[in-house]
């Protein structure tokens, strides 16, 4: 048996949900086994793009904010939802601006991942944004109210090593911008 045996066949989808956030479908799957499996929910959400993102003074960009799910005020590295016909690169250079206006020409790939590929289908691109500069005030949107604080690379390690950034997806950008830079 080799990876490609283990895919499953989507016999059929039913939306439960349509929103502007999150949409949720039970999909109708034959497993290769031949075994039915009936109700199987996904969480359809929109890509999400985020950068370790690095001032013309060497700090690393990160925000706080109230995530009510989880009911927690995050200390995350900046991002967010792609919007229709953008790239990952335009979202994240956008984002970037509204969220904590500093404008970033240079953007290199760190990885694509899933956040949850058992119950949700989208993927976050993490990028490393480096010599911002602090053009412009924060333009938020409405539900969005966001400190933010930079950071010297020794300091977020240390707030990694002190279980102080709760956001998983954020956690492996950071290791990989890390490594990249040399400081693992």
């Amino acid at each position: 048996m080799n990876s490609s045996d283990l895919t499953w066949k989507k016999l059929s989808s039913t939306y439960i949900h349509k929103g502007p956030w999150a949409t949720l479908r039970s999909d109708r799957c034959e497993m290769p086994n031949g075994h039915i499996v009936e109700d199987y929910y996904v969480l359809e959400y929109s890509n999400w793009v985020n950068a370790v993102a690095i001032t013309e003074d060497k700090k690393i960009l990160m925000v706080y904010q109230y995530r009510h799910a989880a009911g927690i005020v995050s200390l995350e590295i900046p991002g967010g939802v792609i919007d229709a016909g953008e790239t990952p690169v335009q979202g994240l250079r956008r984002e970037l601006l509204e969220e904590t206006g500093y404008l970033f020409d240079d953007f290199e790939p760190l990885c694509t991942i899933y956040g949850n590929p058992s119950t949700a289908d989208n993927q976050t691109y993490t990028f490393l944004a480096r010599g911002g500069k602090k053009v412009q005030e924060q333009h938020l949107d409405e539900q969005e109210q966001i400190i933010v604080e930079t950071f010297t690379i020794p300091q977020v390690k240390q707030l990694l090593l002190d279980n102080k950034i709760a956001q998983a997806l954020h956690c492996t950008g950071l290791f990989y911008a890390l490594n990249k830079l040399g400081a693992l």
